[in-house]
């Protein structure tokens, strides 16, 4: 459903090619911005993510760009303010996992997880920040998780990188008040895509049971709620960490 909740914005949303990423593009678009996305391989999902938003008559680039490249990431920058206008509003979306217990975690897989889903949300909000700063407004949204906040089965790498999100976004939420650039977290539950595509049938038993709604959520229910965070409606959330969990 369109609507000009976003109209006349430009954003970007990393990890944007699949999952809730993808979902973010298409509802942001809906709304009226104008999108970029980073995507780390599948190049034909992300031509027709970017044909999907062009058929549905919103406008959005996708770039193969990991966030741990930082020429990389300050070039995408450039390019998307060269294709689209300045950047309103930055999504750091992207994350990855692997289901392991502790004991068999390697050190090599445990700082593979923090660097992209912790580094990598640093340096782009770094690239974005600097125009935000000087323009005096602008919306940074990460993307943190319910493990985070409960006490939950998760694996050990990604409920600490995520849990660092949830600090990331507390800290530069103050220090970024000062230049009129708002900071804030979504933390989802189990959405029916990503880390809950995978769980191991106990695990999602045993969330389902103790969740109100008795369901995983749908990437677009997490996007649409993204897309009121980042948008002017949302102008008194400050450093908040918003959950959407079904209930859990």
């Amino acid at each position: 459903m369109k609507s000009d909740r976003l109209a006349g914005k430009v954003a970007l949303v990393t990890g944007g090619g699949r999952g809730l990423g993808a979902a973010m593009v298409r509802v942001f678009a809906a709304a009226g911005a104008k999108v970029g996305f980073s995507y780390a391989r599948n190049e034909e999902a992300a031509k027709a993510l970017v044909d999907a938003v062009a058929a549905a008559g919103g406008q959005a680039f996708g770039y193969p760009v990991s966030v741990l490249d930082t020429p990389g990431t300050d070039g995408m920058m450039r390019d998307l303010e060269s294709r689209f206008g300045p950047l309103d509003i930055l999504v750091n979306n992207a994350g990855i996992s692997q289901n392991l217990p502790l004991p068999l975690l390697e050190e090599e897989d445990f700082d593979k997880v923090l660097d992209v889903n912790v580094k990598g949300a640093y340096l782009t909000s770094r690239a974005a920040l600097r125009g935000m700063m000087r323009r005096k407004k602008g919306v940074i949204l990460n993307i943190g998780s319910l493990v985070s906040e409960r006490i939950l089965e998760a694996p050990i790498h990604y409920t600490t990188s995520k849990a660092a999100i949830d600090g990331l976004t507390k800290a530069l939420a103050k220090e970024a008040s000062r230049h009129g650039v708002r900071v804030l977290c979504l933390a989802p539950g189990l959405l029916e895509d990503g880390l809950g595509k995978n769980l191991p049938e106990h695990r999602l038993v045993d969330y389902l049971k103790h969740c109100a709604l008795g369901r995983v959520g749908t990437l677009d229910e997490v996007a649409k709620l993204g897309c009121f965070m980042a948008s002017d409606e949302a102008s008194y959330m400050w450093g908040a960490t918003v959950v959407a969990d079904g209930g859990v």
